[in-house]
């Protein structure tokens, strides 16, 4: 292998290297598999260019390019020019993925999942680093500056990363920058001939690495060294910044109030219920008699860490057509079938899609996303509510207080889940809830006593200026001074609940809407809320209502509640393989932490692509690739082919003049011909051996007319056509004429014809040196005189690429001569011995 080559594979590999440090922040890791695929193929085009060779900068061109290309092949095939060439949709679903990307950095945390938009961030990133660490380190051959594109990817990941493994990606990542620089550091060395080894050892002296190396290896070990210990040291640190942590989960919001924060949804909740002018976000209809119950559900939060409520880690699939049932509702709780249609304001861009709950089917226009937990919908590729009009189909349930009473304890998957509490819960909150609840026989009673408490009984006041609050003791000291708003009593009342053993969250969304004369409802602002959701076997998640002079109170626990019961579900909130059963909820349930898997394949109809890793299949991705390449390659083939011949022909010329003196040109110590393709800045040719006198002859003839025909192919590519049936000498004194060069220029022209000349026609042919950069003074003096179109297809659409094609007929015809005498040899050996019998 080459030292080029090697120094191409180590700047791969450490590129490859230094992104598995982003390996903690996302799962699967089937990215990496990608990215290493897309990242060989970036280098080897690399490899490719240089080899031709091309200029430095068009190199690095078509590395970008064909990386552009890569990446639209994977993520943007379909909004591609002939599912190839990235044209303005293709950029703009680009934008829209990063824009999803950093949505999905904020709302999930880590390992976020693979996502579209996380995938195109970390491979696309990926791609950038290794295109920026090969541009300095192998095009530019300067791999000290490649480390700091190494040392920014590994900076990103080590600054989001919670995890206690990054000193083993910090040096699996310093590993491969010292490998691309003892890569760097021998095939410098190589030029210059073998590394130098010191003064000769004994015969006992054991064998080993040599001085610089050793050296070099103890700089490295200890540079490592001091990296890992340093930040062990009890240094002053700077807190927060870009990189910081979201910090609590809720906090007072400096927002507008005109949007739900999908990595915070409460985060805005007090300032749009302080707003001066209440401003109407969403309109809706409703086949529901019952407008009381019909809130608007956003998201739920389930995590609860002591401090706050959050939404916890969520996977999101494919909307399906119809949702499953919820779970834990049993057949024998009466629910109505509701439908409701619901218009967003178009200043109101919110993430998540405002929905009764539970909904049974949704009917909407964009880019969206279904979690299952939640049983919510979530925008996809920067997709927002701000101006959609859209249908729901949901359940208006209608449990009795009876049932709730008597409901079975909660699957344990569920009760684990949903009934975590913090050590740093201060004690008061459980003690308090006990004693509120003193004497209820049930899980019910707890909670109607819970909720009248804070509505009714408690003393309570109902205050937006208070502050949220944060740390542990927010909620003992809400408790304390009671007052707030939804936000501490929903928080109170679900952390009392869990206490008590009673699964809860808290769901945010919009309280009930004014009711208008046309007969719709209006959502305004002010009406944001939070409110608790406890979990009942036989029911599912039921809403209850703390806070005091808000929304409305469930009938379900009120003293006189009752109702009548119906045996069968509507057909849209069954899962497709659900039957009657005699237990409660027993073949509508799932639990919520199989949820969280992406379990419960058979009540949910997964989106295929979400089955198998959510990424395009290994083999297309390459199909694809060779394919682009090819279709990438084609046009420039005629750049490319022009390129090659004009490297080996001026090379051959440098090479022929470069022998030493008393060796004729023409012949390799290694046997093979001077000028066979090796590249300008090469080590130049081995020692030359003394050739025949005609041997000599014949190679400097093929020198000296490869150079003349560089120069006229040249002049043909500026527009000057060459005329075959002149002397050389004639010739050169028209490519002077009509290419209007100056005397300098000219005498150039009339070296390299009075060379052509020379070895056609002296007794004892011989190549002049410097032919090469005569051709190369010319060649720049034709460019200046010609405009930036002819410039442009000079290089791009050489007209004397045309050579290629009677070069390829020549062969073609020679090809065909050739098995055309073997032929008729074979036929005249076969036939000669009947022949002779014949004639005997």
């Amino acid at each position: 292998m080459s030292g080029r080559a090697r120094l191409t594979l180590c700047s791969a590999a450490a590129t490859l290297m230094a992104s598995c440090a982003l390996l903690p922040l996302v799962t699967p890791a089937t990215w990496l598999l990608q990215a290493a695929f897309l990242l060989a193929v970036q280098s080897g085009v690399g490899a490719a260019t240089r080899r031709v060779p091309l200029a430095r900068p068009l190199t690095v061109a078509v590395q970008t390019l064909v990386t552009l290309v890569l990446l639209t092949l994977l993520f943007a095939r379909e909004h591609a020019l002939a599912g190839l060439i990235p044209g303005p949709e293709a950029f703009r679903h680009f934008g829209d993925l990063l824009q999803t990307g950093t949505d999905d950095v904020g709302r999930y945390a880590i390992p976020a999942p693979l996502s579209d938009g996380i995938r195109l961030m970390v491979i696309g990133g990926v791609l950038v680093i290794g295109l920026a660490v090969d541009t300095l380190a192998v095009t530019y051959r300067n791999a000290a500056p490649a480390g700091l594109p190494l040392l920014a990817l590994y900076s990103v990941a080590a600054g989001l990363s919670e995890g206690v493994t990054d000193w083993l990606w910090f040096l699996v990542a310093a590993a491969g920058y010292l490998m691309l620089l003892l890569a760097e550091g021998r095939e410098r060395l190589s030029q210059w001939g073998r590394v130098f080894g010191g003064a000769p050892r004994g015969p006992g002296a054991p064998s080993g690495p040599v001085a610089p190396v050793r050296t070099g290896r103890r700089i490295g070990m200890a540079a490592l060294g001091v990296a890992l210990v340093v930040p062990l040291l009890p240094l002053p640190a700077i807190q927060g910044g870009l990189l910081d942590g979201a910090g609590t989960g809720v906090g007072a919001g400096n927002g507008s109030g005109g949007t739900i924060s999908a990595v915070n949804p409460l985060v805005s909740l007090r300032d749009s219920l302080n707003v001066d002018e209440d401003r109407t976000v969403l309109t809706l209809r409703t086949t529901t008699s019952n407008i009381s119950d019909m809130y608007l559900r956003i998201v739920s939060l389930d995590d609860f860490d002591g401090t706050t409520w959050k939404p916890a880690k969520r996977h999101i699939i494919a909307v399906p057509d119809e949702f499953p049932s919820p779970t834990g509702l049993g057949q024998d709780v009466k629910r109505t079938e509701v439908t409701t249609r619901i218009a967003a304001a178009a200043g109101y861009g919110q993430d998540w899609l405002p929905m009764p709950y539970p909904p049974s089917s949704v009917q909407i226009k964009g880019n969206w996303r279904y979690e299952p937990v939640g049983m919510t919908l979530v925008g996809d590729h920067g997709q927002k509510t701000s101006g959609k009009t859209y249908q729901v189909t949901s359940l208006d349930v209608q449990p009795t207080a009876e049932q709730l009473a008597s409901a079975p304890e909660a699957p344990g998957s569920v009760k684990s889940t949903y009934t975590k509490v913090p050590d740093s819960l201060p004690a008061v909150v459980a003690r308090q809830a006990r004693e509120i609840t003193k004497g209820a026989t049930s899980d019910y009673e707890k909670a109607v006593a819970l909720q009248d408490y804070f509505a009714v009984t408690g003393g309570f006041e109902y205050d937006t200026e208070v502050e949220v609050g944060s740390g542990p003791n927010a909620i003992a000291r809400f408790l304390k001074d009671k007052q707030g708003f939804c936000v501490h009593f929903s928080f109170a009342m679900a952390a009392m609940a869990r206490t008590l053993g009673i699964p809860a969250r808290v769901a945010v969304g919009f309280a009930p809407g004014s009711p208008q004369a046309d007969g719709s409802l209006a959502v305004g602002l002010k009406d944001a809320h939070a409110w608790p959701e406890l979990y009942f076997e036989g029911v599912g998640w039921t809403r209850f209502e703390p806070t005091p002079t808000r929304g409305t109170t469930p009938t379900y626990t009120l003293p006189d509640s009752s109702g009548e019961t119906v045996p069968d579900l509507p057909q849209a909130s069954r899962s497709a393989d659900a039957a009657p059963s005699t237990e409660p909820s027993a073949s509508t349930s799932c639990s919520a932490q199989d949820k969280k898997i992406e379990g419960c394949a058979a009540a949910l109809p997964l989106d295929p692509t979400e089955q198998d890793g959510g990424g395009t299949p290994w083999y297309q991705v390459a199909g694809w690739t060779l394919l682009g390449a090819g279709a990438l390659a084609l046009p420039l083939l005629p750049m490319l082919w022009r390129l090659r011949r004009r490297a080996v022909r001026l090379a051959s010329a440098q090479h022929s003049a470069s022998s030493p003196a008393g060796a004729p040109p023409g012949g390799r110590k290694d046997g093979g011909a001077v000028g066979d393709g090796r590249q300008p800045g090469d080590p130049g040719p081995a020692v030359l051996l003394d050739v025949p006198p005609q041997e000599a002859g014949e190679a400097a003839v093929e020198h000296v007319l490869a150079v003349w025909r560089e120069l006229t192919d040249s002049a043909w590519d500026y527009g000057i056509e060459p005329d075959d049936a002149l002397t050389p000498r004639r010739a050169a004194a028209r490519i002077v004429r009509i290419g209007e060069l100056d005397e300098t220029v000219g005498r150039s022209v009339h070296r390299v014809a009075g060379a052509v000349e020379q070895v056609l026609f002296a007794p004892e042919p011989r190549a002049e040196g410097g032919l090469a950069d005569e051709v190369r003074k010319v060649r720049g003096a034709l460019r200046e005189r010609v405009g930036w179109t002819t410039r442009v297809r000079a290089v791009v659409a050489p007209r004397s690429a045309i050579r290629a094609v009677w070069d390829l007929n020549d062969r073609w015809t020679a090809l065909k001569a050739s098995w055309a005498a073997r032929l008729a040899t074979l036929v005249r050996r076969s036939s000669g011995p009947q022949s002779q019998e014949q004639s005997g």
